[in-house]
Protein backbone atom coordinates (compact mmCIF):
# COMPACT_ATOMS: atom_id res chain seq x y z
CA UNK A 1 0.00 0.00 0.00
CA UNK A 2 1.40 3.35 -0.96
CA UNK A 3 2.21 6.00 1.68
CA UNK A 4 -0.02 8.49 -0.16
CA UNK A 5 -3.02 6.16 0.11
CA UNK A 6 -2.42 5.60 3.85
CA UNK A 7 -2.13 9.33 4.42
CA UNK A 8 -5.37 10.03 2.53
CA UNK A 9 -7.18 7.20 4.31
CA UNK A 10 -5.94 8.51 7.66
CA UNK A 11 -7.22 12.02 6.84
CA UNK A 12 -10.63 10.68 5.82
CA UNK A 13 -10.80 8.57 8.97
CA UNK A 14 -9.91 11.56 11.12
CA UNK A 15 -12.50 13.72 9.32
CA UNK A 16 -15.14 11.03 9.82
CA UNK A 17 -14.32 10.73 13.54
CA UNK A 18 -14.47 14.53 13.98
CA UNK A 19 -17.79 14.70 12.09
CA UNK A 20 -19.25 11.83 14.14
CA UNK A 21 -18.06 13.50 17.35
CA UNK A 22 -19.67 16.79 16.32
CA UNK A 23 -22.97 15.06 15.53
CA UNK A 24 -22.97 13.11 18.80
CA UNK A 25 -22.03 16.25 20.73
CA UNK A 26 -24.79 18.30 19.06
CA UNK A 27 -27.34 15.56 19.76
CA UNK A 28 -26.24 15.29 23.40
CA UNK A 29 -26.43 19.08 23.85
CA UNK A 30 -29.89 19.22 22.26
CA UNK A 31 -31.16 16.30 24.36
CA UNK A 32 -29.86 17.97 27.52
CA UNK A 33 -31.14 21.45 26.58
CA UNK A 34 -34.59 20.05 25.75
CA UNK A 35 -34.68 18.11 29.05
CA UNK A 36 -34.99 14.89 27.05
CA UNK A 37 -34.93 12.53 30.02
CA UNK A 38 -38.05 14.14 31.44
CA UNK A 39 -40.07 12.84 28.49
CA UNK A 40 -39.53 9.28 29.69
CA UNK A 41 -41.48 10.08 32.84
CA UNK A 42 -45.22 10.35 33.38
CA UNK A 43 -44.94 13.76 35.06
CA UNK A 44 -47.33 16.24 33.37
CA UNK A 45 -44.77 19.01 33.90
CA UNK A 46 -42.65 17.36 31.19
CA UNK A 47 -45.36 18.23 28.69
CA UNK A 48 -44.88 21.90 29.59
CA UNK A 49 -41.10 21.87 29.05
CA UNK A 50 -41.83 23.75 25.86
CA UNK A 51 -43.49 27.11 26.41
CA UNK A 52 -46.00 26.41 23.64
CA UNK A 53 -47.79 23.91 25.93
CA UNK A 54 -48.10 26.23 28.94
CA UNK A 55 -51.76 27.05 28.25
CA UNK A 56 -52.66 23.36 27.92
CA UNK A 57 -50.81 22.52 31.13
CA UNK A 58 -52.42 25.39 33.03
CA UNK A 59 -55.92 24.51 31.82
CA UNK A 60 -55.40 20.82 32.68
CA UNK A 61 -54.24 21.91 36.15
CA UNK A 62 -57.61 23.61 36.67
CA UNK A 63 -59.66 21.06 34.71
CA UNK A 64 -61.94 18.26 35.87
CA UNK A 65 -59.45 15.44 35.19
CA UNK A 66 -56.55 17.01 37.10
CA UNK A 67 -56.91 14.74 40.12
CA UNK A 68 -57.51 11.54 38.17
CA UNK A 69 -55.56 11.65 34.90
CA UNK A 70 -52.26 13.08 33.72
CA UNK A 71 -51.20 13.78 30.15
CA UNK A 72 -50.03 10.23 29.47
CA UNK A 73 -53.29 8.73 30.77
CA UNK A 74 -55.23 10.41 27.97
CA UNK A 75 -52.68 11.01 25.23
CA UNK A 76 -50.79 7.70 25.14
CA UNK A 77 -51.86 4.09 24.67
CA UNK A 78 -51.60 1.96 27.77
CA UNK A 79 -49.77 -1.01 26.29
CA UNK A 80 -45.96 -0.93 26.55
CA UNK A 81 -45.16 -1.04 22.82
CA UNK A 82 -47.92 1.39 21.80
CA UNK A 83 -46.96 3.85 24.52
CA UNK A 84 -43.31 4.08 23.56
CA UNK A 85 -44.05 4.06 19.82
CA UNK A 86 -46.42 7.00 20.31
CA UNK A 87 -43.84 8.77 22.52
CA UNK A 88 -41.17 8.29 19.86
CA UNK A 89 -43.37 9.50 17.00
CA UNK A 90 -44.67 12.46 19.00
CA UNK A 91 -41.15 13.31 20.16
CA UNK A 92 -39.92 13.34 16.58
CA UNK A 93 -42.81 15.48 15.32
CA UNK A 94 -42.63 17.88 18.27
CA UNK A 95 -38.86 18.36 18.10
CA UNK A 96 -39.00 18.84 14.31
CA UNK A 97 -41.92 21.25 14.56
CA UNK A 98 -40.46 23.35 17.35
CA UNK A 99 -36.96 23.37 15.88
CA UNK A 100 -38.11 24.37 12.40
CA UNK A 101 -41.07 26.42 13.70
CA UNK A 102 -43.35 24.75 11.14
CA UNK A 103 -46.19 23.67 13.44
CA UNK A 104 -49.79 24.87 13.21
CA UNK A 105 -50.99 27.44 15.73
CA UNK A 106 -53.10 26.73 17.59
CA UNK A 107 -51.70 23.23 17.97
CA UNK A 108 -53.93 20.64 16.33
CA UNK A 109 -54.10 17.00 17.30
CA UNK A 110 -53.11 14.56 14.56
CA UNK A 111 -55.66 11.88 13.54
CA UNK A 112 -53.58 9.05 15.06
CA UNK A 113 -53.38 10.90 18.38
CA UNK A 114 -57.10 11.71 18.23
CA UNK A 115 -57.77 7.96 17.97
CA UNK A 116 -55.57 7.34 21.02
CA UNK A 117 -57.35 10.10 22.95
CA UNK A 118 -60.79 8.74 22.10
CA UNK A 119 -59.75 5.20 23.06
CA UNK A 120 -58.57 6.56 26.43
CA UNK A 121 -61.92 8.22 27.05
CA UNK A 122 -63.73 4.98 26.28
CA UNK A 123 -61.30 2.93 28.38
CA UNK A 124 -62.19 4.94 31.48
CA UNK A 125 -65.81 5.81 30.72
CA UNK A 126 -66.87 2.85 28.54
CA UNK A 127 -69.45 1.47 30.98
CA UNK A 128 -71.06 4.88 31.31
CA UNK A 129 -71.26 5.60 27.56
CA UNK A 130 -71.87 2.05 26.33
CA UNK A 131 -75.36 2.79 24.95
CA UNK A 132 -74.22 5.96 23.18
CA UNK A 133 -71.28 4.16 21.57
CA UNK A 134 -73.46 1.25 20.52
CA UNK A 135 -75.99 3.57 18.86
CA UNK A 136 -73.22 5.56 17.18
CA UNK A 137 -71.65 2.35 15.87
CA UNK A 138 -74.76 1.37 13.94
CA UNK A 139 -74.31 0.87 10.18
CA UNK A 140 -74.25 4.16 8.29
CA UNK A 141 -73.42 6.22 11.36
CA UNK A 142 -70.35 8.44 11.55
CA UNK A 143 -67.81 7.48 14.23
CA UNK A 144 -68.59 9.41 17.37
CA UNK A 145 -65.68 11.17 19.08
CA UNK A 146 -65.96 12.02 22.76
CA UNK A 147 -64.47 15.47 22.18
CA UNK A 148 -67.31 16.30 19.80
CA UNK A 149 -69.42 17.11 22.84
CA UNK A 150 -66.74 17.33 25.49
CA UNK A 151 -64.18 19.53 23.72
CA UNK A 152 -62.76 21.24 26.82
CA UNK A 153 -62.95 18.37 29.29
CA UNK A 154 -59.19 17.84 29.54
CA UNK A 155 -58.10 21.40 28.90
CA UNK A 156 -60.32 24.25 29.81
CA UNK A 157 -63.10 25.35 32.08
CA UNK A 158 -65.37 22.81 33.70
CA UNK A 159 -68.44 22.16 31.59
Amino acid sequence: MSPLFRSTARRWSLALVVLAGAVVGLCAFTFSYAEGLSYFSTDPRACANCHIMNDQFASWSRGPHHGDAGCVDCHLPHDFFGKYLAKALNGYHHSKGFTLQDFHEPILIKPRNADILNASCVRCHGDFVHDVLEAAGAPGKQQLRCVHCHRNVGHGARN
